[in-house]
């Protein structure tokens, strides 16, 4: 999890091909987190069958170790409800950036996150569910309940994602009130993420400032742009082939950006981060 959060996802492919190899409990978390690493890159097709997989095993965990539904040992969601929440809150997303929303509704609402992780990560799901459904004011407490419950655990990076995915809901709610408190969100959010070596979150914060402030500032908007090239390029470097062919097939990830020569080869419609 480590290597994917700094974007090095080749040689996070490698740890964790080995640990789905042997099954089980962290085979069926590996299985997740290589699904999560996929649908960072756009590959949200390729990150459904790993989360099946995931799933699966998590499935035949409960059934060999005899647990119930509910029951949660590790209050960081190492567990057999950890991994049964990861499995079906990855599902949930991909359905999101598969455009289904309504099946993305449906398995949400079958997730019990029991673990601060995956409360978390539920409020994240939720909020992204109402920004495709269209309904930017009703994704604004689930972001909001994210934020806090990462603060509350104490865990750096999910509490940068989830700025993240609060400033986003503000700039699209597009009051003028919340604009400006999201501008601020997702700048202070970036410098922090820019300096602990988070690309996977530096790239997709830069490119919702460079949108946002195309209309505004142009210089502005032209320098984080630059910054979104940069930390996606050293990104792309950094990932397995399949990362960057689906990288390079997404609809989400702005390859335009990216200058002739690097991986993937710029593409000549301009795509842009919904997810």
């Amino acid at each position: 999890m480590a290597l994917g959060g700094q974007g090095h996802y080749a040689a996070a492919a490698a740890v964790l091909g080995e640990l789905i190899g042997g099954g089980g409990l962290f085979g069926s978390l590996a299985a997740s987190t290589l699904a999560s690493h996929r649908r960072q890159l756009g590959g949200h097709a390729a990150a459904r069958k790993w989360d099946a997989v995931a799933l699966g095993l998590a499935g035949e965990v409960r059934r060999r170790e005899g647990r119930g539904e509910g029951e949660a040992a590790d209050p960081d969601g190492v567990d057999v409800a950890g991994a049964f929440a990861d499995a079906l809150l990855g599902l949930a997303a991909d359905a999101v950036g598969a455009g289904r929303v309504g099946e993305a509704r449906r398995v949400h609402g079958r997730v019990e996150a029991l673990g601060w992780r995956s409360r978390v990560r539920h409020q994240w799901v939720a909020a992204e569910i109402e920004l495709a459904d269209g309904h930017a004011e009703r994704a604004v407490e689930p972001a909001e309940r994210a934020a806090a419950l990462a603060r509350e655990a104490g865990a750096t990076r999910h509490v940068l994602k989830s700025d993240l995915v609060l400033g986003t809901v503000l700039v699209v709610l597009g009051t003028p009130v919340d604009l400006d408190r999201g501008l601020d969100l997702l700048q202070c959010d970036l410098n922090h993420t820019d300096r602990r070596g988070l690309l996977s979150l530096v790239w997709p914060t830069a490119l919702v400032l460079a949108n946002v402030q195309e209309n505004r500032t142009f210089a502005v908007s032209q320098n984080m742009k630059e910054r979104t090239q940069n930390a996606l390029s050293c990104v792309l470097r950094r990932a397995d082939p399949i990362s960057r062919r689906l990288a390079r097939q997404s609809p989400w990830i702005p390859t335009a950006l990216l200058r002739s020569g690097e991986p993937p080869n710029a593409d000549p419609e301009t795509n842009f981060l919904t997810d």
